[in-house]
């Protein structure tokens, strides 16, 4: 358990996401089906999730909002034979993640077992960070406030 109060007291517009930490330090998240979180570049990124046994058909990816949710359920089909040992579970599954703002779906595909997706973060222009001037003036560089 951890105590996030100090966090409340040192940032501003960010208690959502502090209240979400405490949430989520309550909750014991599943650990079906195994999956990994890769960042590929600077704003890319990708979920890999381990799928075996699933087809494209059983599977189903929605974006609602900032929540990816991935779930899975098995079509029925004919059993081919009796089952001696059964190691790869087949059962239903849901997923969710929950994503940063601007974060977008760029797609998804499923090889060998694996279910990847692929996210990229793309901040609107006017969401950027920029320099303000003071009282009009142009911003000063770092260099030029140790010349003075």
């Amino acid at each position: 358990m951890f105590d996030l109060a100090p966090l409340y007291r040192s940032t501003i517009g960010y208690d959502r996401l502090a209240r979400m930490l405490d949430d989520l330090s309550a909750f014991e998240a599943p650990a079906y089906p195994p999956y990994n979180i890769e960042k590929l570049g600077e704003d890319e990124y990708r979920i890999t999730m381990a799928v075996a046994g699933f087809s494209e058909d059983d599977l189903y990816i929605e974006l609602k909002q900032n929540t990816l949710t991935i779930s899975g359920k098995k079509s029925d089909r004919p059993d081919t034979g009796e089952v001696l040992h059964q190691g790869i579970a087949s059962r239903a599954f849901e997923r969710r993640f929950q994503l940063a703002d601007f974060v977008e779906v760029r797609g998804a595909s499923l090889e060998n077992g694996l279910l990847h997706v692929t996210l990229k973060r793309e901040i609107p222009e006017a969401m950027k960070p920029r320099t303000i001037s003071i009282n009009g003036k142009g911003p000063k560089s770092i260099e030029a406030k140790k010349a003075a």
